[in-house]
């Protein structure tokens, strides 16, 4: 773990230490399709509006991301409910969306000056799921039957899953799951490779995941509550909103538009259809009316 922390720390002074170019609203995002495709919306939407804007996509994982932001190499991200709450404030998990937004609100205007903009309709929570012959095998149909049988199991998940309350450590906590072992993949679709291939039995995948459509996976319900809402939403430094007094309204006003059918089509074009990022959001866009 300390390497972990080591590594996470060394790559965000990559980035901070540099900042925001004065005369740009920087626009960064985390490490995997979905957060790419969200930048380049958020992106493509202040553009539109005459805001000269620089792109940072894929910085990294949850803790380099924010602390670009709050380095002030960037000046927004979208980040995610759930994650804000576990990984940032840590604070007692909840399953009520409301209260969740307003505890990760509040901390990161009084703690950190950094401002939460109003969230897509996009929940893009955690899915723990298994191939169907593993189901059936150990009859898993909650996280609660999964701790049973977690000691026979392999789990893969990102680099920050073991450490997360909303990871391996509430999955022990809350059931009991003690897994014969834990695989780390730094990118979401190598852990879909290796769970169809065998060789991991659990995936930690997401909601917007459009594998959990195509794919003949189960999804266990989290029976227990563990894991919070996760609806994203673009965190802003307020100095950047000061300085672009336009982009808060242009920022919701994309968000509206965004819930988990359109986003798992538009990872779906990405991933599967191999389409840029950038064109995809280009087309969302205008499929909107945001852009022409």
């Amino acid at each position: 773990m300390k390497n972990l922390v080591t590594t996470l720390a060394t790559s965000a002074a990559l980035f901070i230490g540099q900042g925001a170019q004065a005369d740009n609203f920087v626009v960064g995002t985390k490490n995997f399709t979905e957060q790419f495709i969200l930048g380049e919306i958020y992106a493509a939407a202040l553009e539109s509006i005459d805001i000269p804007v620089e792109r940072k996509i894929n910085l990294g994982g949850t803790l380099i991301a924010h602390a670009a932001l709050t380095g002030g190499d960037i000046d927004m991200y979208p980040e995610y409910t759930g994650t804000a709450l576990s990984a940032v404030v840590k604070g007692e998990m909840s399953s009520d969306a409301q209260v969740v937004y307003d505890t990760v609100k509040s901390y990161y205007d009084t703690e950190l000056d950094l401002k939460w903009l109003e969230p897509a309709h996009i929940n893009n929570g955690y899915a723990m799921l298994v191939r169907r012959e593993t189901a059936e095998k150990y009859n898993l149909k909650t996280l609660s039957d999964l701790g049973v049988a977690a000691p026979e199991l392999s789990i893969g998940g990102g680099p920050e899953f073991p450490d997360r309350a909303d990871g391996l450590v509430g999955l022990r906590n809350v059931y009991g799951a003690e897994f014969r072992e834990f695989r780390m993949f730094a990118k979401l679709g190598l852990r879909y490779d290796a769970l169809a291939a065998g060789q991991i039995d659990v995936n930690n995948g997401f909601a917007t995941d459009w594998q959990i459509a195509a794919e003949d996976y189960v999804v266990m319900e989290d029976d227990k509550g563990l894991f919070p809402p996760y609806f994203v939403a673009p965190v802003v430094r307020k100095d950047a909103l000061e300085e672009f007094p336009r982009a808060e309204e242009m920022l919701n006003r994309v968000s509206d538009q965004l819930d988990n059918d359109i986003m798992r089509t538009l990872n779906k074009r990405v991933e599967v259809g191999r389409e840029e990022a950038r064109d995809v959001a280009q087309d969302f866009l205008k499929s909107v009316g945001i852009i022409d």
